[in-house]
């Protein structure tokens, strides 16, 4: 039962940190039309800027696979069934 909830938490984990991923892609996206759409001469510097931050939001389901990896392999085989 302990395993069933360890495999849960780490599904969760994936799972909400994609989606969360998805809207924040979404949303960045989106800011980048309507501030280009704005402001057409401000477009390559808004550019940048979009891509430094979907580098930085790449980096959270990176980090949930990694933790949900070790609840998988470390914590779920200790526990005793």
């Amino acid at each position: 039962m302990a395993q069933a909830l360890v495999y849960l938490a780490a599904a969760l984990l994936i799972g909400l940190g994609a989606l969360g991923t998805a809207l924040g892609f979404g949303a960045l996206g989106g800011k980048l039309l309507e501030g280009s759409a704005r402001q057409p001469e401000q477009g390559p510097a808004l550019q940048v800027k979009m891509f430094l931050m979907a580098g930085l939001l790449d980096a959270v389901p990176m980090i949930g696979v990694g933790i949900a990896m070790y609840l998988i392999f470390v914590v779920a085989p200790g526990i005793p069934v």
